[in-house]
């Protein structure tokens, strides 16, 4: 009983010379296989290569980006004033509130978000270009998540976008487009509380010198009307004037607050990082992202090698059972009874 099991487990066992001879026996299988999936895979690439980018199987892709730096810290707006300054402001429409700390977060929600995508593609009408007949928003919108991309280093406060495409010139725009919408956002949601207060108080700076422009013209009116003789001194002139003259003195002392109010907040702007700057725009590239034909030509001879191996091992499988009687006799059981 030993004695067969030992036979049995010779048998069995598959020497590396073994193997050596199953491959060296077909080896122009491998030789075959691996050539043609080479040749093919070469002639494929050169041909993408040559036909235009609009029409080719396997184009060129460019990959362009942009930096912004962002500021993620507490940016208060509000300016160490008076307590009547800053009641002032506030009767003014000035937005004194604080800032928030965590700009980054935002941006890179809102470049995630249904209306970012909406945006591009209303802009570069994008729904004709992409000619999705089915649900064209939303399959545009899965295109867009597949080109467009962000990350955010945290250790430099710097974000990128990119977008990868096979027209350069067009991915600049798209990109310059995203930076473009990513400030506009920032401002219309009040991020940057500095900058809003800025606009705020540079808009009712303005309005008051109108106003106080307005005021001086009417005192000036109604004085001359008078001295011409063309309206007489009475007591309800006397009133009027009083009128004029105290709403342009208020006018100017709001003017003045507001004046030095803009003086101290450009000061406290210049010593503190804007919570959105714009580093580097897109620019057109001068070198290819992909796809690299190089390895992709490595890859499926390599694949073609592997299989051409696999596929030698499973023919000389298939031929030894053939030759073995037992092994026939047990997948042809009904052929035995016959006999």
């Amino acid at each position: 009983m030993s004695e067969e099991l030992e036979t049995s487990s010779e048998n069995d066992e598959i020497s590396l010379l073994d193997l050596f001879a199953v491959l060296l026996r077909r080896k122009w299988l491998i030789i075959g296989i691996t050539g043609a999936a080479m040749l093919f895979i070469l002639v494929y690439s050169v041909i993408s290569l040559k036909l235009p980018p609009e029409k080719s199987y396997l184009p060129n892709s460019y990959k362009v980006s942009a930096n912004m730096l962002i500021t993620d810290s507490d940016s208060s707006s509000g300016l160490n004033i008076s307590g009547s300054a800053t009641a002032l402001a506030s009767l003014m429409g000035v937005n004194m509130g604080s800032g928030s700390s965590s700009t980054s977060s935002l941006i890179l929600y809102l470049t995630k978000s249904n209306p970012f995508y909406d945006a591009i593609a209303e802009k570069f009408n994008l729904y004709e270009k992409f000619e999705f007949e089915k649900s064209p928003v939303t399959n545009t919108r899965t295109q867009l998540a597949k080109q467009v991309s962000t990350e955010y280093d945290s250790s430099s406060g710097v974000l990128t976008v990119s977008f990868e495409d096979i027209d350069p010139e067009f991915a600049v725009d798209v990109v310059n487009f995203v930076v473009d919408w990513i400030s506009a956002k920032l401002d219309e949601l009040g991020v940057d509380n500095n900058k809003i207060s800025k606009d705020n108080l540079e808009k009712n700076i303005d309005s008051s010198w109108s106003e106080i422009l307005k005021l001086t013209r009417e005192l000036s009116d109604l004085q001359d009307r008078v001295a011409q003789g063309r309206a007489l001194w009475t007591k309800e002139t006397t009133i009027e004037q009083k009128r004029i003259e105290l709403e342009l003195s208020a006018q100017q002392e709001v003017y003045k607050q507001l004046r030095s109010q803009l003086e101290l907040l450009k000061v406290k702007m210049a010593t503190e990082a804007p919570t959105f700057q714009i580093l580097e725009r897109a620019a057109v590239p001068d070198m290819k992202s992909g796809p690299s034909r190089g390895k992709l030509c490595i890859i499926v001879t390599f694949a073609a090698f592997f299989i051409s191996v696999f596929l030698a091992f499973m023919l000389n499988a298939i031929e030894n059972i053939k030759k073995d009687p037992d092994a026939m006799n047990k997948l042809h059981p009904n052929k035995k009874g016959n006999k």
